[in-house]
Formats: C-alpha cells, structure tokens, sequence
C-alpha cells in the first residue's frame, strides 16, 4: 500500500512502472537493437546490422565541409534554426530527388533528424491506438517498432522477387474492411527493400498507387537506398507521379553518413504544415550545423561521384555474399539485390533462425532473424543477410560460418528423427528465384 505523494509500487526493477501511459506497452528493443552488443565484438563476424561503410567517405570531403560551415556560417550553423529545415538545404534535396524523377516544391520539404524521426513524426499524425498500417511483410524493423509505439496494429502484405503483390494488398484492404478496422496509411519501402532486398517494379508501383488512391489510403514512401544500385537505376520514385497521395521519406543516412543525422519528407502541402508543427515540438528544430555541413557538401563535392563510389563499394560485398552463398549453402534460397543493403535468406521449414541464433554467436557469426521484421509473428525460418559493412573476406567466413551453423542445425534434427542427417540435407531442394517471400 502506498501513501499519498509516494510512488507506486511497480515491479521489482521499476519503481515507476505503473505511472507509464498505456502507449508505452508498445516501446520494446528491436532484435536488431538487441544484437548490436553481441555483434559489435571483433571476433564476431556481423551479418545483421544495416550500417553503411563510412570509411569508403574521403574524410577530407566532410572536414573541408564542416570547416566551411564553420568560416562562411559560423553564426548561423550555430544557432537555432527553422523547425522546417535550412531553405538552402530543403532546395538541394530537390536536385538529390530529382535524380529519381521527383519534382517538387520547396515550401513542402521538412528536414527532420533522419528518416526513422520523418516516420515517426507520420505516425504520432495520423495513428490513434487501434489503427492500422499496412505493410510488406516482411517489412522494416524500426518501422514496426514505431507504430506499435503508438498502439497500431500492422498488416503484413505478402511479397514476391517483383515486390509487394497487388492481388494480396487488394485481400487486406478488403478483409480488413470488413472488420470494421481503420486503415491509415501504407508503408512500403519500394526500392532494394530492407529485409528481402527486392525491387517493386514500376508496373506495380502504379497498380498500387491506384488501389491506394481507390481505397482512400495514403501512401507512406521510405526510400534510403533508392541511390545505391548495382547496375541500373531502379524505376522512379512512387512519389514522382502522385504529389497528393504520397508523402516521401529520404535521408542521407546512406548516402553520405548516419551520424549526421539528417533526413527529410516531401509532403503534400496541408500533410506539411502539421510535419512542421510536429517537428518543433519534437525537437524545436532540426540541428542547424549537420544541416550547414550537408549543404556545404552538396555545393562543393562532387557527391554523384561519391554515390557511385558507395555504389561500388556494395556491388563487391554484395557479389561477396552471393557466391558464398553459392558455394557453402547450394540447397537454400535466398533473394538477388541489384541496389541496397540485403539478402533475405530462407531456410528449410524445420529451422528457426531465431532459435539458431545463440549457436551462431558461439560460432562468431551474426545474423538477424526474420521474426524482426514481422508484427505477427511470421518469418521463423527467415533471415536477413546485411552484405553493407563486412568486407569480402569477412562476408565468406561468415558464411562459412553461417553454413557451418545450419548444418549443425539438420543434423541435429536428423538425429532425433525418423529422417537421417544426410537425407535431411538433400530434402533442402534446389536454389530457385523464391516464388514468395513472405
């Protein structure tokens, strides 16, 4: 029993617990969060996280930007800014999107502090406990944290080597229709989508476009790898033929550096005002010296070129892993990038890739389990492959690794079952395109 003015009682670690607003329920650490202490040791070979390679970036590029920054803008890069973004920099992420068909105006560009803060800003708009997003399945990670965070519930679409199907959004929209439920946007990442690395092709971009503008339902378009092909550009931007039913989601997380934090939304124009308010009472406004760094980059370097580099830089890690694949793990399936960061691998239907995870970190290889990036539970015998970061060599033994894990795995299984070890391997099948990643 508590007295008045004296905290309640809540579990044995919180005090506080039962003072929390029901939201909270949702705030949970993503498996991908979770395996950052494990993954980040140096003997452990990381398959899992997303990060980019930074160190392919000249640092000269960003050290002669941020000096710039501060001898031309000292006063101002130092200084509060517009909860809007810099007008200089909102103008230069017109050219960036521009590479991908989009034009727009300036007045509806929001610069937030990364596209993962662009997100979250969209769903404290629009989502109220209940609500549903609609998403692919699989679909991002964080992105599935953060509408849990506002009591939402996410509807998974099924996926194919073209992308989220159509057919499969037009069942959703109408099952969930029919139970009443409120649909408030879809979530799609269409390009080089993270986990499963496939392409939405420009047939179904449109086909989608319309179920969504015939349904009512606003299209939410987060696009941090559409730049980083292998060997040609993915099709236009969602966003590029539907100004009004489209909010789009970019950042230079990817294509320049995380740590500075700056990412953007191109909005209609009502969806912008509120983005804005949103935005300086999140953060009062984004950070004005990252802003002057980015936009002193863009003015000197010769960042198409830079792209290209990281361009470069991936197609190798991203062949890496692919061959291993082929060479260690002949029997499985997995997805071919042509852009990105990923490669969705399935495993036979016995294995559960999170399950398997702590005998991987014994052998030093990580990886991400494809129950991350689902809301309902699916993608037991999934994983995601991040090819971003490791080197080549580094990606093989991982692989190596990784195979090692696996067939440790069948072979287990097959002891303790009617089904020897050696049968049970030859039961994995043929490696084909997957019919449906889902």
């Amino acid at each position: 029993m508590t007295t008045q003015g004296s905290p309640a009682r809540g579990n044995n670690l919180d005090p506080w617990y039962h003072h929390y607003a029901d939201r909270t329920s949702g705030l949970a650490a993503s498996e991908v969060r979770a395996l950052f202490a494990v993954a980040s040791r140096p003997e452990v070979v990381s398959l899992a996280g997303g990060m980019p390679y930074v160190s392919a970036l000249p640092p000269e590029l960003v050290t002669a930007a941020m000096e710039r920054a501060m001898t031309d803008h000292g006063p101002t890069a130092l200084q509060y800014g517009s909860g809007q973004g810099s007008p200089a920099l909102r103008e230069q992420i017109l050219e960036v999107m521009a590479l991908e068909g989009i034009s727009g105006s300036v007045d509806d560009v929001v610069v937030t502090t990364g596209s993962q803060h662009a997100l979250e800003l969209v769903a404290k708009l629009f989502l109220d406990p209940g609500d549903v997003v609609i998403a692919e399945g699989p679909s991002y990670v964080t992105a599935l944290v953060v509408f849990r965070s506002f009591q939402a519930e996410v509807a998974h679409v099924a996926m194919d080597d073209l992308g989220m199907i159509p057919q499969s959004l037009r069942e959703t929209i109408a099952r969930l229709r029919e139970q009443g439920r409120r649909l408030k946007f879809l979530y799609t990442i269409p390009s080089f989508q993270n986990p499963a690395g496939v392409t939405l092709s420009w047939e179904r971009r449109m086909e989608i476009l319309e179920i969504a503008r015939e349904n009512d339902i606003l299209v939410v378009e987060d696009n941090p790898y559409g730049l980083l092909y292998f060997d040609a550009p993915p099709p236009q931007a969602m966003r590029s033929v539907d100004d009004e039913g489209v909010i789009y989601l970019g950042t230079f997380s990817k294509t320049l550096a995380p740590g500075l934090r700056v990412g953007w939304a191109l909005a209609p124009h009502a969806i912008r005002e509120k983005l804005v308010l949103a935005n300086e009472a999140a953060v009062l406004s984004p950070s004005s010296f990252t802003q002057t760094v980015i936009s002193q980059y863009l003015a000197v370097a010769d960042w198409k070129a830079q792209i290209d580099t990281f361009r470069g830089v991936y197609r190798e890690r991203r062949d890496a892993m692919l061959a291993a694949l082929g060479e260690r793990l002949p029997g499985l399936e997995w997805t071919v990038p042509t852009g990105g960061f990923y490669v969705w691998l399935t495993l036979p239907e016995n294995l559960d890739s999170k399950a398997m995870l702590p005998r991987a970190v014994k052998e030093l290889v990580a990886y991400t389990p494809g129950t991350a990036f689902y809301g309902d539970g699916g993608g037991r015998n999934k994983m995601r492959l991040s090819f971003c970061y490791p080197s080549p060599e580094f990606i093989r033994e991982g692989i190596r690794r990784l195979a090692n894990v696996i067939d440790g795995e069948l072979e287990l299984l097959g002891e303790f079952s009617q089904t020897g070890p050696l049968q049970v391997r030859r039961e994995r099948g043929v490696m084909t395109p997957p019919a449906n990643i889902g």
